[in-house]
């Protein structure tokens, strides 16, 4: 819960938030985009705290409008802008997340085809010819630094 004193201060403080909380999902893109997810996990448990601080004030600005009310018009209308750019941030993240989850899906698929693909071997034709009995599925392990 944000510690504001009036709307003016809210407002700013609101501003702030949202900003910083633009900047980390901007940073977790260029991550995630560069196939680099795991740096993105040293930021994660502020991106969290303020995710829901976020949630829980525009919550509550949502069902009392007058907690913004009276700060100036122009501190409101950047506000109003933190807040487009965030859904803009939050929206490449989201988009860049399942592109990296897409590849990520591809490549276990590509190396799971493959190990059954060698288990499987070439069938033998012919008098006397037997399948072997293959195991029914396989353990991969993969280097997640992906």
């Amino acid at each position: 819960m944000l510690a504001a004193r009036d709307p003016v201060e809210r407002v700013e403080l609101l501003i702030k938030l949202t900003e910083r909380l633009t900047a980390l999902l901007e940073q977790e893109t260029m991550l995630f985009e560069a196939r680099r997810p795991r740096d993105a996990v040293a930021f994660q448990p502020e991106k969290t705290e303020l995710a829901t601080l976020y949630r829980h004030e525009s919550a509550r600005v949502g069902k009392d409008p007058s907690l913004v009310g009276g700060a100036p018009p122009p501190r409101r209308a950047a506000l109003a802008a933190a807040t487009q750019a965030f859904h803009h941030a939050l929206a490449a993240n989201q988009y860049a997340g399942e592109a990296l989850r897409t590849i990520s899906e591809g490549i276990v698929r590509a190396i799971a085809e493959e190990v059954a693909r060698r288990r499987s071997g070439a069938p033998s034709y012919g008098p006397g010819s037997t399948a072997a009995a293959q195991p029914a599925g396989a353990a991969i392990t993969l280097n997640q630094t992906v």
